[in-house]
């Protein structure tokens, strides 16, 4: 920090202050799993054991972890599909599911965006990205619908879509001509807040080239949430960028659509129980806990197999 110049590129010095914390972290989590086995070996408990174990699990899992932005935070969306009022429901305890395994984690969350035909959400943590990135798809649920009155069994469908938060570096590279580019204003709904309802906070913005989409609603005014979105917008555009091996923007003219052909996971409540993820078979009958935000056993076989 007190090298001439480096504060010049202010977007590079800080991912260098970044990634510094990072190496700290990992030293600090290493001496922690040291100082517990010498705890172990003169006083064994059970409860540190299984403690010690966790944490050694969780940087073994993290040295698999080979992607570009695996470190970073992510925003994970989901949106409901075929199934009506089912699918909306679904697509909110798919949304409720997420959070839970993200506090189980130690990540912060926050709700960017939330009505019936989507829900964006914020996930701070590190290795965030990484951890997610596998949940993209389709999820489907078959249960006893509680929105039919004859009590038959619907099933329903959400897509699940996970960007990573772009560092500022990454991000000023991508620069968007405000031709291609169509906003779209409302007022942000909600509890609390005086401006609820009165001012037009409320952002959408489209990617006329791709028709890609964002919106936010989170933040107070609407230029924060004009900048949040425009934000997210590139983290999406850069994902499609490297998915189509494109280097210059001028060059991505692919329209894109839900890729509802990727059946992911499925969570059947009904006849019986169970939660199968259909590229790595793991499953469970402990749906209850999976919806609860223990998906450890899911997200772990993912990783491991580098699908």
């Amino acid at each position: 920090m007190a090298v001439p110049g480096f504060w010049q590129d202010k977007a590079a010095a800080e991912e260098k202050l970044k990634r510094g914390g990072i190496l700290r972290d990992l030293l600090s989590r290493y001496k922690e799993i040291e100082d517990g086995l010498a705890t172990l070996q003169s006083n064994f408990e059970e409860n540190l054991f299984y403690e010690i174990r966790r944490k050694f699990r969780t940087l073994e899992l993290e040295e698999l972890f080979k992607g570009k932005y695996d470190g970073q935070a992510a925003v994970l969306s989901v949106y409901p599909g075929a199934g009506g009022e089912d699918a909306e429901d679904w697509a909110r305890m798919l949304g409720e599911m997420y959070i839970r395994y993200a506090e189980r984690n130690g990540w912060k969350t926050r709700i960017l965006d939330d009505n019936p035909r989507g829900r964006m959400i914020e996930m701070k943590g590190q290795y965030a990205y990484g951890y997610l990135k596998k949940e993209s798809g389709v999820h489907r649920l078959v249960r006893m619908s509680p929105f039919s009155a004859k009590q038959l069994r619907h099933t329903a469908f959400a897509l699940v879509e996970v960007v990573p938060d772009l560092p500022s570096v990454e991000e000023s590279k991508i620069q968007i001509p405000e031709a291609d580019l169509k906003w779209e204003f409302s007022r942000a709904g909600g509890p609390g807040g005086q401006n609820v309802n009165k001012v037009e906070t409320a952002v959408r913005v489209v990617h006329l080239p791709t028709g890609l989409a964002v919106s936010a609603r989170v933040e107070r005014s609407q230029q924060q949430n004009r900048e949040y979105a425009l934000r997210l917008l590139k983290a999406k555009i850069f994902q499609l960028m490297e998915q189509h091996h494109v280097e210059e923007l001028s060059a991505l003219r692919v329209k894109v659509k839900p890729e509802w052909g990727n059946q992911l996971r499925s969570y059947v409540l009904n006849p019986y129980q169970l939660v199968k993820d259909h590229r790595t078979e793991v499953e469970t009958s402990q749906v209850d806990k999976v919806l609860n935000g223990e998906l450890d056993l899911f997200i772990e076989a993912e990783i491991e197999k580098g699908v």
